[in-house]
């Protein structure tokens, strides 16, 4: 894959835009920093920091493929055996079988399954990736639902990041949205990466880090 060249506000922003842009995690990236971001005085004078990004050829010690039915048949036992352990009686569904996999847990009263902000959900995708890989021998991406929520919050994160960019550009001030974990900001980084009047940047620490909206610097 060719390289690409992300801008942001921070290097840090970038990389995750990155991670979002190419869905590869940021320990196989190639990262070369081409220009650092500086803040500007009173929103004057910063300029955005500029990455170039390439993912990380495959190396002798790659682990070997895996074939897709082996890879969806291990996933969901893997899943169906988390369930069981949290005594949760739900349903896995496959929504998409080509790589990443795509999972979406039905059921009744999955709430406690999806947590505050879908911290829950954030910690069930991860293990379940861990188990997977371990299993495997092999790192495969997939990405675990329920009852819609994830795919319900993107849309209304997308919706709201749009509006957000209108309100930032008639009012000619930044907006604050609320604490969200990574996964969330980078749909917003994403949904506003080429509006030519505005950009994000993320602010904050652990569970408070969240998006800041604010115009682009000509």
């Amino acid at each position: 894959m060719e390289e690409i060249e992300i801008s942001a506000t921070t290097v840090e922003e970038a990389i995750e835009k990155a991670e979002a842009q190419l869905g590869v995690p940021r320990d196989r990236l190639e990262v070369e920093v081409v220009r650092e971001g500086k803040a500007g005085l009173l929103g004057l004078g910063g300029r955005d920091a500029v990455i170039r990004v390439i993912p990380k050829p495959a190396t002798e010690e790659a682990p070997p493929e895996v074939a897709e039915d082996e890879v969806i048949d291990v996933a969901t036992d893997v899943l169906n055996d988390l369930l069981e352990l949290l005594d949760v009686n739900g349903k896995v569904d496959l929504l998409s079988a080509e790589i990443p996999l795509a999972f979406d847990i039905t059921g009744d009263d999955l709430g406690i399954l999806i947590g505050r902000r879908g911290q829950t959900l954030a910690s069930l995708e991860y293990i379940t990736k861990l188990i997977v890989t371990r299993r495997l021998q092999s790192w495969v991406p997939l990405s675990v639902d329920v009852a819609g929520y994830r795919r319900r919050r993107y849309e209304s994160l997308q919706k709201l990041a749009l509006y957000l960019a209108e309100q930032v550009k008639s009012g000619r001030r930044s907006m604050n949205m609320e604490p969200m974990p990574a996964d969330e900001r980078r749909i917003v980084h994403l949904a506003l990466a080429d509006n030519p009047d505005v950009t994000t940047h993320s602010i904050g620490d652990g569970e408070e880090r969240k998006v800041v909206v604010l115009l682009r610097q000509s």
